[in-house]
């Protein structure tokens, strides 16, 4: 049988910059294909050419009769107004499913995703859920092929393990874009690298993730043996074209010409084969303090809910901290809390004299109107790194940044692209402690690598929030695990913190169970209302697995509005003080809202 996606000599170019070139890639019924590659390779490109998404510039692309390929972009949006239901229903009907059978397939498919209230607004879904959705939907169609980009960036920890098992179970085949190592180890059963530095464009290896690393490495060994072999042989021919042969005789033109040929592969070679990474390196402060930071008994509470409680840490020089937790059990707040953002409930926070925090937001502030430039040097064309000054565009360079792309809008930039930019901001501040929250989104793995590599060199303190199971069990030396319940523990690793959830987990059940046993018939519990235990609707449970972060934005919305008020500048400007006046009073009712919202969801979910 012939395979579901044949792509032969394909390329594909944008502008004046070449994606890739004469790429061929074959897609098998039941292949689990993990496509990697630096950022800028075309990955995404590449995988929207195999959906039938863009046309290729030269090449062709067969699929085979009758078979179906479902595409799920990186970004998933539906169309506002719509329920969960109306778009699997839409989606069902585009896939010519028989109306007697639709309501099952519908509800079938729901129940494994997770779906609980159908009539929920898909545009309203936070963006893991509106991942879950968009792959939901495309399951629809039966499909021999499913065509992933980068599934991974906005699932939690749970919606990953979600949909590890939904492709291990599967018997379509699979072709998905990602950075998440455990993901491609998991879920892969071959791998291919877009990667320029191959003579064929791509390096397509049989075999898992880390035996594709094996392989790789044999590969690049045996490249890079030929290359020296053909240096060798090209210095060998400059020597003998110097002496100044004749071309007369048929074997000295056929030299000349060979060794011409030799010459030009070697400059291909060379181009090919030159590699630039992004040159990640946290500054450290100098401070001889050892003891950075101290939790005493801290708890945290909202809207009568305890978020976590009893908590005694210690923060020190050197450590690397994985902080862990489902969707709402305080990690962002207690981020919040060693900034000085918050107080605890209950006990006390110390922290060293002037001790230097620097913070790398999941929200990733950025002001996509500025250029680049302006967004790597504010004040002028260079910044101050380690005490020198640095041109910007050496400074750019220095994040795979091209001279053309300085007076380019941020907006026109990559998600991996704008991570860097603020990894290149960061950079200039030296700090105790960096507190990173989710900063693998989008990077690509070569850059995932620098940045494992500078987080374990770094001398201060290192807190770190992420989904990556990779890069925290590389880097964590210390689990700290929230169950979102109230309780915490301290874990050498990720997996120890995992069964420590499931125990919690299963205490609670037990306990519930031995509740329910010893209850009067017709008795009520302190729970329930009118017969009905209290707990939230399903858009209530996303709304709240969100709601700590955007009081954190409002927070910030709300200080910026207070600095304009106060500056001199706006005070003498009778209009500009008004508009900053309304600002005020918009952003403190939002902060209002914000915060008694969460105290209700709280105190709802408890």
């Amino acid at each position: 049988m012939p395979p579901i996606l044949n792509a032969q000599s394909i390329s594909k170019t944008f502008g004046a910059t070449p994606l890739f070139r004469d790429i061929s890639i074959t897609v098998e019924d039941g292949a689990r294909i993990g496509l990697i590659g630096p950022n800028a390779a075309g990955k995404s490109t590449l995988l929207a050419v195999l959906a039938s998404q863009i046309e290729p510039d030269t090449g062709e692309l067969a699929v085979r009769k009758r078979a179906r390929a479902a595409y799920v972009p990186q970004d998933s949006r539906f169309e506002a107004g719509l329920s969960i239901r109306q778009v699997l229903e839409n989606a069902l009907a585009a896939a010519h499913v028989n109306e007697s059978e639709r309501e099952g397939r519908l509800r079938e498919l729901a129940g494994r995703a997770g779906f609980v209230d159908l009539n929920t607004e898909a545009a309203a879904l936070s963006g893991g859920w509106r991942k879950r959705l968009a792959i939901t939907e495309a399951l629809v169609s039966e499909p021999e092929v499913m065509l992933l980009d980068e599934p991974t960036n906005h699932l939690d920890l749970a919606g990953i393990e979600w949909l590890e098992e939904l492709l291990n179970s599967s018997n379509f085949a699979a072709v998905t874009v990602s950075h998440d190592r455990y993901f491609l180890e998991s879920t892969s059963s071959e791998i291919i690298e877009l990667n320029r530095i191959y003579a064929d464009g791509l390096l397509r290896v049989k075999g898992n993730f880390s035996h594709f690393l094996e392989e790789r490495q044999a590969h690049l060994e045996s490249q890079s043996k030929q290359q020296e072999s053909l240096r060798n042989q090209v210095r060998t021919e400059i020597e003998w074209l110097r002496r100044g042969p004749k071309a007369r005789t048929t074997k000295s033109k056929a030299r000349i010409d060979s060794a011409n040929a030799m010459i030009g592969q070697l400059q291909a070679m060379d181009t090919r084969t030159t590699v630039n990474s992004a040159g990640i390196d946290f500054a450290a402060s100098e401070r001889k303090t050892k003891r950075l930071a101290e939790f005493r008994n801290v708890a945290c509470a909202i809207g009568g809910r305890t978020l976590f409680s009893g908590l005694d840490f210690i923060l020190t020089a050197g450590m690397k901290v994985g902080l862990v937790g489902p969707n709402g059990s305080g990690k962002t707040t207690l981020l919040r809390m060693l900034r000085g953002e918050l107080e605890p409930a209950e006990g006390t926070i110390r922290r060293a004299e002037a001790l230097r925090l620097v913070y790398f937001s999941q929200m990733r502030e950025l002001d996509e109107s500025l250029t680049l430039r302006r967004a790597l040097a504010p004040e002028g064309d260079g910044v101050i790194y380690q005490g020198r000054v640095v041109h910007v565009a050496s400074w750019a360079a220095r994040f795979l940044f091209s001279g053309e792309q300085l007076n380019q809008p941020v907006r026109n930039l990559s998600g991996g692209e704008k991570a860097r930019v603020l990894i290149a901001k960061l950079m200039l501040e030296p700090a105790d402690i960096l507190l990173l929250d989710e900063p693998t989104n989008d990077l690509d793995i070569p850059t995932l690598e620098i940045l494992e590599e500078n987080l374990l060199d770094f001398p201060g303190a290192l807190v770190l929030v992420t989904h990556d199971r990779y890069l925290l069990n590389r880097v964590a030396s210390t689990v700290l695990g929230l169950d979102g319940k109230g309780n915490t523990g301290r874990f050498a690793d990720y997996a120890q913190w995992e069964v420590w959830l499931e125990e919690q987990d299963a205490t609670q059940q037990n306990r519930a169970s031995d509740t329910s046993s010893k209850r009067a018939p017709g008795s009520e519990t302190a729970e329930t209302s009118n017969g009905k235990k209290k707990k939230l609707s399903y858009l209530e449970a996303r709304e709240f697995a969100t709601i700590e972060k955007r009081v954190e934005v409002s927070d910030h919305r709300l200080a910026s509005a207070h600095e304009r008020v106060e500056s001199p500048s706006i005070a003498s400007d009778s209009i500009a003080l008004e508009a900053a006046l309304a600002e005020l009073d918009a952003a403190q009712h939002e902060s209002h809202d914000l915060y008694a919202r969460w105290a209700e969801l709280t105190e709802k979910a408890g």
